[in-house]
């Protein structure tokens, strides 16, 4: 079985050399590169196509939410945990919202960082346990907003894949290319999405989305 290739991208040198040291002596794992900024962190995986990519929330140049958008524009399918020493639900729910695997606290991240790789390698999701009330959290407001909104239950696949977009930030143009739709197709499930939540005015569905994009996303 071929091993796990991976860049890490941290800006505290002693920090990243334990981490190295902790991946590289499980014989799954290879480190293929890293790097010490955001920028240096898009050129490695630019130019080694690792399976996953460890990037640091607080790099110079450009942070961990910054490289992930920029991985996404550039169509780069690594898997990304990203490690951060801030044990905080807002920026873990943005960091959720943007669509990382997983989410490992610099204080435990030796102990936990080589199971983290080898669960978003193979397609699932990876927190620290420590932050695992945050991912209740999201799920109780969910099922709260269910409950709030019985149209919920009414959307039809389509149309939740379309709200979830909304509530990414996508414009009708790219829903439309992202799911080989046609715009006027779009423009179709907005309309029963608003009808089925009982959402008037020109922009309710925006507003809508924005005040509940981590229950949606």
């Amino acid at each position: 079985m071929s091993k796990i290739r991976i860049v890490i991208a941290d800006d505290h040198p002693i920090f990243i050399r334990g981490l190295r040291q902790v991946l590289m002596d499980d014989p799954d794992l290879e480190v293929v590169a890293e790097a010490r900024d955001g920028e240096g962190a898009l050129e490695c995986i630019q130019k080694h196509n690792p399976d996953v990519a460890i990037l640091d929330v607080d790099m110079p140049k450009k942070d961990g939410f910054a490289v992930l958008r920029e991985m996404k524009d550039r169509n780069l399918t690594a898997a990304v945990v990203f490690l951060t020493m801030h044990n905080n639900e807002a920026l873990f729910n943005g960091a959720v919202d943007l669509g990382v695997h997983g989410y490992v606290l610099k204080d435990s991240a030796l102990a936990e960082v080589a199971d983290s790789v080898k669960a978003v390698a193979a397609g699932r999701n990876f927190v620290s346990p420590a932050l695992a009330t945050y991912l209740f959290g999201r799920r109780t407001r969910r099922q709260e907003l269910l409950e709030e909104r019985s149209g919920f239950r009414d959307l039809t696949r389509a149309e939740r894949r379309v709200l979830e977009m909304i509530a990414a930030g996508r414009g009708t143009g790219e829903i439309a290319q992202a799911l080989f739709i046609s715009v006027r197709t779009v423009e179709h499930h907005r309309a029963n999405i608003c009808n089925k939540l009982n959402l008037h005015g020109r922009d309710a569905l925006l507003r809508f989305t924005i005040t509940h994009k981590s229950e949606l996303c």
